[in-house]
């Protein structure tokens, strides 16, 4: 019998894409439906930026880019650490992909052997562990509760980590949740970090600049880390750029140099326009990211204000990002109008898009069962609109 290889069967589809794509599917019938499943900015890539794009296209930047992607925006990432991190980085440590998704994918095919040990905090951006069993490894999920605002703590990191471990995997601001590490609980993690030899962290970075709590700290800054740490970031959420597929990691030259060998056999380097215009976004004013970091803000406030107000949900408040993950379990056990038990975040999630007309996210796929995922990057009228018809949708169960 016709089958795929073991690989692709132990891997799971993306929970985010697939509600996305019902969504539309339901759209496409004529259902006005509001989509908050899908973690992508609604602004248009800023004008400077799509005018650096149109010079490259006029220019003939239409060949094969060397693979870690352009010298010069290379050095333009190399300056950016630099000059928003303080970080010292070499050319020869920052390698450009097709979008931070492929960089942490060649990360963790590049480090991780079968059956060595990736701990992932949950609430967990849903392709880590399906990336860590395609590598062949076994994730390791430590909880991060509501209740401790989604942060691992140093004890859990602690605890989880056993002579297997060979990655730790970071996200602040996180996806799904929007919590942000300040300097503090970074050093402690960094302090646990430094006494395993041979345990690197992958630091996912790329929502830095949506960040509601003041400066980005990075786990690199401390010493000792920078030797330990691959930073993953790119254009996609800051610039509004996540359709131009341009990522990279900083990283110890030699992690650099196995993921450039990896990404010369299967992908090469990244698209030649887009990596001309995200050199353009690097290097010119940083006025539109700030904008839309306020809009993202506004935002959080409206969309915190108006969940609070829903019996049934807890909330917190999310320092980054533009996700809210509330508490949704006082739900569970109760009948729709059509006599349908809500069992899970995942039940809860498509009764309110069938019903509600609201697409969101079941935190199951994010390791967080209690909870589910709404992205606020949409208008101020979309999100009252949504708000309303999930606390309608709610106030029917019974």
């Amino acid at each position: 019998m016709a089958q795929l290889s073991n690989r692709l069967q132990r891997l799971a589809p993306s929970a985010t894409l697939a509600m996305s794509q019902k969504s539309s599917e339901m759209k496409a019938q004529g259902i006005d439906v509001i989509n908050l499943s899908v973690g992508e900015p609604d602004f248009n890539t800023p004008d400077h930026i799509k005018e650096a794009a149109k010079r490259a296209v006029d220019e003939n930047f239409s060949r094969y880019s060397p693979v870690p992607g352009y010298p010069e925006l290379r050095k333009a990432i190399v300056e950016k650490l630099k000059r928003e991190n303080g970080l010292d980085y070499q050319m020869s440590e920052i390698l450009v992909s097709n979008g931070a998704k492929q960089s942490v994918c060649n990360t963790v095919m590049a480090l991780v052997n079968p059956g060595e040990e990736v701990i992932i905090p949950a609430p967990y951006w849903v392709s880590y562990p399906q990336m860590a069993l395609l590598a062949g490894g076994t994730p390791v999920f430590v909880e991060a509760t509501f209740e401790q605002n989604f942060k691992m703590t140093p004890e859990q990191l602690e605890a989880a980590i056993t002579p297997k471990t060979r990655l730790l995997i970071l996200c602040s601001p996180s996806n799904p949740t929007g919590s942000v590490y300040n300097k503090e609980e970074l050093r402690a993690l960094a302090n646990i970090i430094l006494k395993h030899e041979d345990l690197y962290v992958l630091a996912d970075e790329i929502y830095e600049h949506i960040n509601y709590v003041g400066h980005h700290e990075s786990i690199a800054q401390f010493p000792g880390m920078k030797e330990r740490t691959i930073i993953v970031n790119g254009v996609s959420k800051a610039y509004a750029m996540t359709g131009w597929r341009i990522g990279y990691i900083a990283g110890p030259e030699w992690i650099v140099k196995g993921c450039n060998k990896l990404q010369g056999q299967y992908t090469s380097g990244p698209c030649s326009v887009s990596q001309k215009a995200a050199e353009f976004a690097y290097t010119q004013s940083q006025q539109c990211v700030e904008e839309m970091r306020q809009a993202f803000e506004r935002r959080r406030n409206l969309i915190v204000e108006l969940a609070k107000q829903i019996p049934g949900l807890e909330v917190n408040v999310p320092e980054g990002a533009f996700y809210l993950f509330p508490k949704c379990s006082s739900f569970y056990g109760k009948t729709t109008p059509d006599g349908q038990k809500i069992e899970n975040s995942t039940d809860l999630a498509m009764y309110l898009l069938e019903v509600g007309h609201v697409a969101t996210v079941g935190g199951d796929a994010f390791g967080d069962p209690d909870c589910f995922r709404m992205s606020y990057a949409t208008s101020d009228d979309n999100i009252r609109e949504a708000m309303r018809r999930i606390g309608e949708a709610l106030k029917s169960l019974k």
